[in-house]
């Protein structure tokens, strides 16, 4: 006889976690502060006692996170269904586990994974602990805005061609600022080949439960979605999901990479989250989006009708920016004659107001079911308050041309081959040994394994010298590199 299934709106993680944090218990176990009692009197002024009485391990009415059988199980079954998967995994150390459990599942040693040049670090990662050779699809960029979005179907079925012995393919959709490429149709020319679709939609986990919005990558056909619930639902950080659907990925696989991966002592707190959030959204989801809807809307007209400045908008579909998450606000700020990094500084310091991401043209801000009307008028009041006193003359960008490089060695061979250092001018022909990504346009010129280059060398030096900035260089900039010995 089956058991019967849980109410949709229930909460079985936290709901166990509850009855073990209200339980009397004599503690001999970790963590060491005992549920509180143990914690640094400054902590539990600041924070409280409820919280530490629910930081407590996988006791047996809690379950295990790994071989899930009680309330695990229950809450990671509610979010398939919420999700529309055919299974899903929590996860505690973010979307960055989630993507390298993916890329473990369906490549190893020598196996090519065809993914976009613009992919966030923790996939060029899961590419390294395989031992896969990445093949970079070079997403299409909007040189008005300097941002990439995705690559096009056309660019994914040429890669397909030159690499018939391909395993996997890896998306990001959206991106940071919520673009979204064709996904349908990428999916559908991954799947003719026989290959599962990976989404990174680590930026996406609301996308799907309202018209207004795109849809989500399941929705879209990808087998393996990641997703980061803290980003733009009500879990903590952290707290992000795994979902797959389909035939084409081993769920055995995907335990066993996750197993190999995540932490064995898990933050109860963080799984609980996601039970909550999860709740939310199937409860409370349409009304939470159409208010996010609203206040996202409301935003942009008041942004796009202060002078200078001008907000991202897709009002119809073109390669590699097929839609756009409406509840992501990128506002371009170089009409004003001042970078991203600089209005940053302005709004935050003079009006407590914090972007998610300043680039050298923009900021994006993220708005959530969390934001409410207060937080918008303190935002475009304080836009309105800098704009008499913003420069007149535009800022004068460099027009750069994405330089062309090659492999010599993967990922994996680059980062554990011995290593010296070369001066500048002796760098170009060498071998890379890090991951340099430079803001705008968010692509990463050079990555471990490709070969230096002079034009990928002034490529960065003209963009440190806009103002801008280079992720992966250490204090000594482009003078000294770490190469392969």
């Amino acid at each position: 006889m089956t058991e019967p299934a849980p109410p949709p709106y229930s909460l079985p993680l936290f709901s166990a976690l509850q009855r073990l944090a209200e339980s009397k218990d004599y503690p001999f176990y970790a963590p060491g502060h005992k549920r509180g009692r143990g914690i640094a009197p400054e902590l539990l002024q600041a924070w409280g006692a409820d919280v530490f009485r629910y930081d407590l391990p996988e006791l047996p009415e809690f379950d295990n996170l790994f071989c899930p059988s009680g309330a695990i199980a229950e809450a990671q079954a509610l979010a398939a269904q919420v999700w529309g998967a055919d299974q899903t995994w929590f996860l505690v150390n973010g979307s960055t586990v989630g993507l390298q459990a993916a890329i473990l599942a369906v490549c190893g040693e020598g196996d090519k994974l065809l993914l976009s040049r613009n992919s966030h670090s923790s996939a060029l990662a899961g590419a390294i602990l395989a031992g896969a050779e990445p093949i970079f699809l070079a997403p299409e960029v909007d040189p008005e805005w300097d941002l990439a979005g995705s690559f096009t179907p056309e660019t994914l079925a040429e890669a397909l061609k030159a690499h018939p012995d391909a395993k996997a393919v890896l998306a990001l959709c959206p991106n940071y600022q919520g673009v979204g490429g064709d996904l349908k149709k990428i999916a559908e020319l991954t799947h003719a080949q026989g290959l599962p679709l990976i989404a990174d939609g680590a930026h996406g986990a609301h996308l799907g439960f309202h018209p207004g919005f795109p849809p989500g990558a399941l929705q879209q056909g990808a087998d393996v979605v990641v997703q980061s619930a803290h980003k733009t639902l009500g879990a903590l950080s952290q707290a992000a999901l795994l979902h797959l659907q389909g035939f084409r990925v081993s769920p055995q696989r995907l335990s066993q990479a996750l197993q190999l991966l995540q932490s064995t002592s898990p933050n109860a707190l963080l799984l609980a989250s996601l039970d909550g959030a999860r709740s939310q959204l199937q409860r409370d989801g349409a009304a939470l989006m159409e208010r996010t809807l609203k206040l996202a809307q409301s935003a942009r007209r008041a942004l796009n009708a202060i002078p200078g400045l001008k907000c991202l908008q897709i009002p119809e579909p073109r390669p590699g920016f097929h839609s756009l998450d409406p509840s992501r606000l990128t506002v371009d700020v170089s009409a004003w004659g001042l970078t991203g990094f600089e209005i940053d500084d302005l709004l935050r310091q003079q009006f407590q107001v914090t972007a998610e991401l300043p680039t050298l043209r923009q900021l994006t801000f993220i708005l959530s079911l969390g934001n409410c009307e207060g937080d918008i008028a303190a935002l475009t009041q304080a836009f309105k308050s800098l704009a008499p006193s913003a420069k007149t003359a535009p800022l004068i960008l460099p027009n750069l041309t994405l330089p062309l490089t090659k492999f010599a060695l993967t990922p994996r061979q680059a980062i554990w081959a011995p290593r010296e250092q070369a001066v500048r001018a002796q760098a170009p022909g060498r071998i890379n040994t890090r991951l340099l990504c430079p803001y705008p346009p968010g692509i990463p010129i050079l990555v471990p394994g490709e070969v230096i280059t002079a034009e990928a060398i002034d490529y960065l030096e003209t963009i440190l010298d806009a103002g801008g900035a280079v992720n992966g260089l250490d204090s000594q900039g482009l003078d000294v590199w770490e190469v392969v010995a």
